[in-house]
């Protein structure tokens, strides 16, 4: 590499992550999307930019206050002001465009004025048996401070006329709505009129919202909903048991410090001005917004809604046709690499693969890494069976997943409480290397099977997200990711690894010889190529070598999904890298880097891997990448993962050099949907 540094301004990581939000939302605002999966955008919409506020923007504010971090107030405003306009458009998406839609098909959220007689006595009743009973007002004076506002929870602040039971004028009341109660209420068929009408729980308290004060007059009340930092802060060098520091943490988290306050516009600006000052925010941090305050809660109206038609249609994933049925996987392994593109194929083989090695007499340990496997897991249950039966169990339980944290620590007891060997990682990184092992005696010698994926072991995303799982008896990468499991339980020094590259040792510094190789072929006038699809483009050293690569000659593209800093098409510096993102039906989650720096087949490489080219990923977490040796195999995720995304035209967008992107269109070319069809056998 010929430069430290890139030789352009990068984009801002912050505003790419609100650029990928936009992208999201305009799924919800294609006429061609399913009007129910069009609202399910809006939600995702909505849970993403909760994300953003408790982790990216609340340490954007940190930064900010830290001289020299390089963040100024001005930047801050704008990424504020950026998040305000987001979710300014959202709402107009969800008001004027998606719910008119929806009345057509008969599927409406009736508030308190369009409600009929029969339908108000019905919310009347319902109110009373199953909400007031949970409701606490409490009115405010100094006996009875602000109350303890949990994150991301629903509450009503009321201003009351009039003098409370005592004779006092205290003026101002909160009512917190319990999260046991559901946010989206179905109103019975015989009162709705032929239509599928639900009502929120924000609106039946807001029409009883006076039979709480009783002898009061409501003059004026709005709902709001707190957004806090949530990343659990663990100081993993100063505790002794870091699953109990984290477990301690999980009650502490739902009262991080204050990031967003949202209301309703019509609330009276001195009870959004009053809510600010009690959580000590500016007043960029008020969100004014047109309709609900949790939009991710409509999940449960497209979940309940009976209207086929207005989803996409049911797709159901085939076995991989790598891999026979009735066949036991392992033989099956002896003969070849299976490689299967999830969810395109089932991820059922990937149970099946630990079934069999569960029951399996012959087996006798089995190792896995668990980041995100979700509350409930066949693969760990399966996990919890071996151990039962006597095999050596070894799980690196990632305590520190993000949003899993709880689920995971309940996981480890599990396991623990069944003898089997569970370890934590590594003090300071997250392992987020996907890899499962299994020990098997064959004769007189014992042989392994593992599987690597770019994805989670979590059976319900890998529905919906697409990632790459590769199952092997390749003597290498089995004992290579051998080594890995050694390395996390006994924090000693490895081997120099054969086959897998891993962070935060290798990875980075081969994906940047990789890039340099390809820059010194272009240099030399041979062919010089790279694509890489991946999640976000961030790592400053990575950006610098793509940079230096493009001015030699090389041919960039790359599938970021998400956040890039990269700017492309700068005239002189990046004018032969090409970024698309493409968002689609499926979450894109696969991460394959594929390089060429000649002409022949012995001068490509192509890996697949769990990492992204972020910072993060590559020195702060335990990762891995491994090359796809298989000429076959090779071109398959050529053919599968690069190309039809590189020529997409329905779910692609292309950066700009100004940090904007343009849609490529909106007819041609759906790498998603032409995966689909090729797998399912209906091209």
């Amino acid at each position: 590499m010929t430069d430290d540094a890139p030789t352009l301004a990068l984009l801002n990581r912050e505003r790419a992550i609100l650029n990928f939000n936009r992208r999201v939302l305009a799924q919800a605002r294609r006429p061609d999307v399913p009007l129910l999966e069009r609202l399910r955008y809006i939600c995702i919409v909505s849970s993403n930019m909760d994300e953003f506020f408790e982790v990216r923007f609340a340490d954007y504010i940190e930064a900010a206050r830290v001289p020299g971090a390089g963040v100024s107030n001005r930047d801050l405003e704008a990424i504020a002001a950026d998040a305000h306009a987001l979710i300014d458009d959202q709402y107009h998406a969800f008001n004027d465009e998606v719910m008119p839609a929806l009345k057509k098909h008969h599927i409406e959220i009736l508030n308190h004025s369009e409600r009929n007689e029969a339908q108000r006595q019905w919310v009347s009743q319902f109110f009373h048996r199953q909400v007031r009973p949970l409701l606490v007002p409490v009115g405010l004076d100094p006996s009875h401070p602000f109350p303890q506002v949990a994150n991301k929870s629903l509450n009503f602040i009321v201003r009351l006329g009039g003098k409370d039971a005592f004779g006092r004028e205290n003026t101002i009341a909160i009512v917190k709505v319990p999260r046991v109660l559901p946010r989206v209420i179905r109103l019975p068929a015989e009162i709705s009129g032929g239509t599928q009408s639900f009502v929120l729980l924000t609106s039946v308290i807001r029409a009883h919202l006076d039979e709480l004060f009783p002898g009061r007059e409501v003059e004026a009340f709005s709902q709001f909903r707190l957004t806090r930092d949530s990343d659990l802060e663990v100081d993993e060098q100063d505790v002794t048991n870091l699953r109990q520091a984290l477990r301690s943490g999980l009650t502490t988290r739902h009262f991080g410090q204050a990031i967003r306050l949202e209301v309703v516009n019509t609330c009276p600006p001195e009870l959004s001005q009053f809510l600010l000052e009690q959580f000590a925010l500016p007043p960029a941090a008020l969100y004014q917004v047109n309709g609900p305050v949790n939009l991710v809660r409509l999940n449960a109206l497209i979940d309940g809604a009976v209207a086929p038609e207005l989803h996409f249609p049911p797709y159901d994933a085939p076995w991989p046709a790598g891999l026979a049925r009735g066949i036991p996987i392992f033989e099956q392994l002896q003969q070849r690499d299976v490689l299967m593109h999830h969810p395109f194929e089932s991820f059922e083989p990937v149970v099946q693969f630990l079934r069999e090695a569960v029951h399996d007499p012959d087996v006798l340990a089995i190792k896995q890494t668990i980041y995100r496997t979700g509350s409930e897991s066949p693969l760990m249950d399966l996990l919890i069976e071996a151990a039962r039966r006597g095999k050596e169990v070894m799980a690196v339980v990632e305590l520190k997943a993000r949003f899993d944290e709880e689920a995971n620590i309940n996981w480890a007891e599990r396991l623990e409480a069944v003898g089997a060997q569970v370890v934590y990682g590594i003090v300071g990184l997250k392992t987020h290397a996907k890899l499962l092992l299994v020990t098997r005696r064959e004769g007189t010698r014992l042989r392994r099977y593992g599987h690597l994926s770019t994805g989670n072991y979590n059976p319900k995303t890998a529905r919906l997200y697409t990632d790459v799982g590769y199952l092997t008896s390749d003597a290498d990468l089995t004992s290579d990711a051998d080594a890995v499991f050694q390395q996390l339980a006994s924090l000693g020094k490895t081997r120099p690894l054969r086959q897998l590259l891993q962070a935060p040792f290798a990875l980075h510094r081969q994906m940047v010889n990789h890039i340099d190789q390809v820059a010194a072929a272009a240099r030399d006038g041979k062919p010089a190529r790279i694509v890489a699809k991946i999640n976000a483009l961030t790592d400053v050293p990575i950006i610098a070598a793509l940079v230096n690569a493009a001015k030699a000659g090389a041919h960039i593209d790359l599938i970021v999904r998400g956040a890039c800093m990269l700017p492309p098409k700068v005239p002189g510096v990046t004018d032969r890298i090409r970024v698309i993102s493409v968002v689609g039906r499926l979450l894109e989650h696969s991460r394959v880097l594929y390089f060429r720096w000649g002409a022949t087949e012995a001068e490509e490489a192509l890996f697949l891997s769990s990492a992204d080219w972020m910072g993060r990923n590559m020195f702060r977490r335990i990762e891995v990448a491994w090359p796809v040796r298989d000429v076959k195999l090779r071109q398959r995720v050529i053919d599968e993962c690069l190309v039809p995304y590189l020529h997409d035209r329905k779910d692609a967008w292309e950066l700009e050099a100004d940090g904007n992107y343009v849609r490529l269109g909106t007819e041609g070319p759906c790498a998603q949907q032409a995966l689909m069809a090729r797998h399912s056998g209906s091209d």
